[in-house]
């Protein structure tokens, strides 16, 4: 791949991120855009590309298991009354020009393809901010238009009928360690407090990491979050928490979320404070 493929998130002149805009996967693995390496001003890796127990996990970016019936999340379909299948309806994301670049950020337009035919057209924004000597804030948001003439809709495992599964759109695929990271929210602790929950942000804190997720525009925020902790350590926004999101021809979905990404671990009052810097009002 040439450099031109894989732009490199800078902060303060380091190194923060890798995007790779043409990933060379299979069908099954719904290829996509993503994010990885990301690290910590210091240098620490918090994102995992295919781990073993998640091949479809592609670092950070966005992801959905159901649109109008195509895969764009990878790996197998939840299928009412019958459990995890695996079926031939993988989408792809085809990256087609990137409409401004520097080196703390670039905006992207992206094809969402499926059997040959372009369901989606995406614009994503992504920039990187130095907060402190030892945090910085990934800026991500995307927007979703219907460039087909009929109606779509979102779904994800939960609408389709798996409780708790309701994962679909933004996503990070944290760094595995051999202890699962701690889970905090402004007023709770522990994975199964957070997940499935509305919350201003929620964090990860690992052993010598910690990244803060909070939903950057009042939209987002009424999203609830999927969090994994113990089975893997992940987080995402839920597109489709309970029941499909319409997007009729001609309309557009559009999320923001902001990650606070630090060197350490940190408590609540020091995350919160973080999210308050980096999510402008």
């Amino acid at each position: 791949m040439t450099s031109s493929d894989t732009p490199v998130l800078r902060v303060a002149g380091r190194p923060v991120g890798r995007y790779v805009t043409r990933p060379e996967l299979p069908a099954r693995l719904s290829p996509r855009p993503y994010l990885h390496p990301v690290t910590t001003l210091s240098g620490t890796a918090v994102t995992e590309l295919q781990p073993a127990d998640h091949l479809h996990h592609l670092g950070v970016g966005v992801a959905v298991p159901d649109v109008e019936g195509r895969n764009f999340w990878g790996g197998r379909t939840y299928v009412r009354d019958q459990g995890p299948t695996e079926q031939d309806n993988h989408g792809a994301q085809r990256h087609a020009a990137f409409q401004l670049r520097d080196p703390d950020g670039f905006v992207e337009e992206l094809r969402w393809m499926a059997s040959g035919a372009e369901l989606l057209r995406e614009r994503r924004t992504v920039a990187a901010t130095e907060l402190t000597d030892s945090a910085w804030a990934l800026d991500f948001t995307f927007s979703l238009t219907n460039v087909t003439a009929g109606a779509l809709s979102i779904g994800s495992p939960a609408t389709n009928g798996r409780p708790g599964a309701a994962y679909g759109g933004f996503f990070w695929r944290a760094r595995k360690e051999e202890t699962p990271p701690d889970v905090l929210t402004p007023d709770a602790d522990g994975e199964e407090r957070a997940h499935g929950r509305r919350a201003g942000w929620v964090a990860l804190v690992g052993s010598s990491w910690t990244l803060v997720f909070a939903g950057a525009t009042e939209r987002t925020r009424q999203d609830p979050w999927f969090v994994r902790a113990d089975e893997y350590p992940g987080v995402g926004s839920s597109l489709a928490h309970d029941q499909r999101l319409p997007v009729p021809p001609g309309d557009t979905v559009v999320r923001r979320v902001v990650t606070v990404v630090a060197d350490g671990r940190l408590d609540r009052a020091g995350a919160a404070a973080l999210v308050r810097k980096a999510v402008s009002p």
